[in-house]
């Protein structure tokens, strides 16, 4: 059976499983909310999408705030057609509302990028030459490599969010003279486990030091204030805000954005060029050279604007969820499940486990194939940190992470408790081949090519 013939809506009702409808109580919907996947034994059954850490389903309001802009789709701030004029002011508009998202100050600057990794390389790129970069090793990727290397200290795994405090104190206190970056992420996108960012904040600011938040995990789940938690650059990505059209950002003071040289050299970025001379631009043009991403702008701000409106509510749903899981999992035999901080940790909805005995490729295989479940498995562009969660095992270099979000349901939930119990204690159903595509069901029916969709 193919993913088109599911898909297809010729399908009869009786031959669709059941579907509880996933929100209510004010949380938002996503499009993905009846997206139907084949199982190994020829069933069908709802996606368990546990892999919104990595990428989230677009909400219904981002698609119809995208749908509704794509009849005057047209450039921006250098066309003077009604099309490019209403263009421009949601674009604009998209702007303000990220500023307004992340409670950034008056004079802070909102520069669309790509995702957090485009961010963060753009911040990077207007470091003052002889600038610092304090950053713990527990970071993801996107916060770990941009910065210069002989300039970047890197600190150990914290064990506690005092000792992280701690860490970054000593850093500073023995970091050579000059501009100083301290780099923290506000949730682990592997343990999900919170990092004290007001804390660090202000211990940077007493050694005149300045801070960047790496967003990306905790945006999506709980509130992001830069002018109370006092930091001085957030960086944040749209495709895991529910927005997945190609839009992040980086927001926070103008100085440092002003005085480097543009991200991309270009149309846009330029206030006159002459046969001997170019004049850029100061404020977000600056950085934003060449035809913008306006839908995926639009994209970023619809959703931010839905999160905003029922924060509560994703909270409440998340926090309820996270709890059943963690308390299902911490009752199956074999199953260790990984934190920085200690079990009673305050974090977003982030599990990170293995099974004794079970590859993690072979579990988020079998989870996908028996289960109808869709999990990360490996280091999770964190190779750092996931080598220091499982030094003491001597069996496991990868993990699997269920990370959950508005496509969750509590049916989800049970049925991942109950498909990693029954791997726990059985093991899985079918034999397994790994390869270089993956690991796969060695008789397996289903037909995975994706569709032709244009």
């Amino acid at each position: 059976m193919s993913i088109l013939s599911i898909l297809e809506p010729s399908q009869t009702a009786a031959a669709r499983p059941a579907v509880t409808r996933r929100f209510t109580g004010g949380i938002p919907a996503t499009v993905a909310t009846d997206l139907l996947v084949p199982l190994a034994d020829g069933r069908v059954t709802d996606y368990a999408n546990f892999d919104h850490g990595a990428s989230a389903p677009c909400l219904e309001s981002v698609r119809a705030a995208v749908e509704a802009a794509l009849p005057s789709y047209a450039s921006v701030h250098r066309g003077n057609g009604y099309a490019s004029r209403i263009t421009t002011q949601w674009y604009e508009r998209a702007r303000a509302e990220v500023h307004a998202f992340v409670g950034a100050r008056s004079d802070d600057q909102v520069v669309f990028t790509r995702q957090t990794t485009d961010a963060l390389n753009l911040l990077a790129r207007c470091l003052p030459s002889n600038a610092t970069v304090i950053v713990f090793e527990t970071e993801h990727h996107a916060a770990l490599l941009p910065w210069p290397a002989e300039r970047t200290v890197r600190l150990a795994a914290p064990d506690s969010p005092a000792s992280a405090v701690s860490a970054v104190a000593n850093a500073l206190r023995e970091a050579p003279e000059g501009p100083r970056l301290v780099v923290v992420t506000g949730a682990s996108n592997v343990t999900g486990e919170i990092f004290p960012v007001a804390e660090i904040a202000a211990v940077a600011k007493a050694h005149g030091a300045r801070i960047c938040l790496d967003a990306a995990q905790l945006a999506p789940h709980r509130v992001v204030d830069i002018a109370a938690l006092e930091v001085d650059w957030v960086a944040l990505s749209g495709h895991k805000l529910y927005a997945p059209y190609g839009a992040g950002a980086l927001v926070g003071r103008a100085d440092w954005l002003n005085a480097a040289n543009p991200y991309l050299a270009g149309g846009g970025a330029t206030s006159a060029v002459t046969g001997d001379t170019t004049v850029w631009n100061e404020g977000p043009s600056r950085h934003e050279g060449g035809s913008p991403n306006v839908i995926g702008a639009i994209a970023l701000a619809a959703a931010c604007a839905a999160i905003s409106k029922h924060r509560d509510a994703i909270e409440q749903h998340e926090q309820f969820l996270l709890g059943r899981l963690r308390d299902g999992l911490a009752n199956i035999p074999g199953v260790k499940t990984y934190s920085l901080f200690g079990h009673d940790a305050d974090r977003v909805g982030t599990v990170t486990f293995t099974i004794e005995g079970l590859t993690s490729t072979l579990v988020s295989a079998a989870l996908s194939a028996e289960y109808g479940i869709g999990v990360r498995d490996g280091k999770f562009c964190a190779h750092l940190l996931t080598g220091h969660l499982l030094a003491g095992d001597p069996t496991s270099s990868t993990a699997v992470r269920a990370s959950l979000g508005l496509g969750v349901t509590r049916e989800h939930v049970e049925r991942l408790i109950e498909a990693i119990r029954t791997l726990a204690t059985k093991g899985p159903k079918s034999a397994y081949l790994e390869s270089a595509e993956g690991c796969q069901p060695v008789t397996d029916p289903r037909d995975l090519t994706a569709p032709q969709i244009w």
